[in-house]
């Protein structure tokens, strides 16, 4: 059973991959799942990841503050600024400008610290600043957000900052009890963890997909091609400020897949709650996590070569 969870695990872009063309290609069996059943999804990885948590995470974020304030100011400043940029240099229309922006001003995303462990990066760093990037999230989003999409759309500050925490503090907070509460329990389930949480990002992929196949087939070329332009400047800025900052290798790997990778689920599901009225805004985030998945494979082998 584990070699086929470690199989899943590493595997997981292309997974994501298959599940993105065939969602797209042969939608009918996942539209008959609601868009709503995306936050329970992305609750569940978020729990996943409060059990991988635990206090000696913590005591490294506060023993290397330094780095780790660094690695997630480098996150919220490089990505949503890029996306910003990207938008107004492709003239993309409002709905999907605005998701590109919501993936630019989401924190981390939860494959990084495999995909930093695959590439022999700093994973304590990584750990570190997905913890920290997505405790930020719940006020860091929303004002980014607001700052660079608020003259286009109403942005619902409040309503975005309760959704998640429901949707990524709360279930992260209940993971950690969990494993302090029920160390028998974390201990049995930990191995399986990754390929449970490429299930779940597999299925949250599979739904959006689905539900928006004909506009991606339609028009999504000019999308997917800022998508990528994003996720890669991402990567390379990542590395470069560690460079400049002349940190070692494995913490500018680290950085730099941290920097790189988006939770684009957590943008796809604040596009379904909170602008409805803009349903093209859910595409950008969809596309981000199924190429991001198959950058940061291709990232882990490339870094994990050298």
């Amino acid at each position: 059973m584990k070699q086929i969870c470690n199989f899943i695990a590493r595997w997981m872009g292309a997974l994501v991959l298959i599940m993105a063309v065939f969602s797209m290609l042969i939608p009918a069996p996942f539209l008959a799942i609601e868009t709503w059943v995306i936050n329970p999804l992305l609750g569940l990885i978020m729990f996943g990841m409060g059990l991988t948590l635990s206090v000696q995470d913590f005591r490294i974020v506060l023993s290397h503050p330094k780095n780790v304030l660094l690695g997630c100011l480098a996150q919220f400043t490089i990505m949503p600024l890029m996306a910003w940029l990207l938008v107004w240099l492709f003239h993309l229309p409002k709905e999907l400008a605005l998701g590109v922006i919501l993936v630019g001003c989401c924190p981390g995303g939860t494959a990084s610290n495999v995909i930093t462990y695959l590439a022999k990066g700093d994973l304590a760093l990584s750990v570190g600043m997905t913890a920290t990037s997505t405790l930020l999230a719940p006020l860091m989003t929303p004002f980014l957000v607001w700052f660079l999409a608020g003259t286009m759309v109403d942005v619902d500050t409040i309503g975005m900052l309760t959704s998640i925490v429901y949707v990524v503090i709360a279930p992260i907070i209940a993971g950690i009890i969990c494993q302090r509460y029920l160390p028998r329990f974390t201990h049995g389930v930990i191995d399986y963890l990754p390929a449970f949480s490429t299930i779940m990002i597999t299925m949250v992929v599979g739904i959006v997909v689905s539900h928006n196949a004909d506009k991606l087939l339609n028009g999504g070329m000019i999308v997917i091609l800022v998508v990528i332009c994003h996720n890669l400047s991402g990567l390379f800025l990542g590395n470069l400020i560690g460079r400049v900052l002349r940190l070692s290798r494995p913490q500018c790997i680290a950085i730099s897949i941290e920097v790189g990778m988006q939770n684009s689920g957590l943008a796809s599901s604040l596009a379904v709650i909170h602008f409805a009225a803009y349903p093209l805004a859910t595409i950008p985030g969809a596309i981000f996590s199924v190429w991001h998945n198959i950058s940061g494979a291709l990232a882990a082998k490339w870094y994990g070569r050298k």
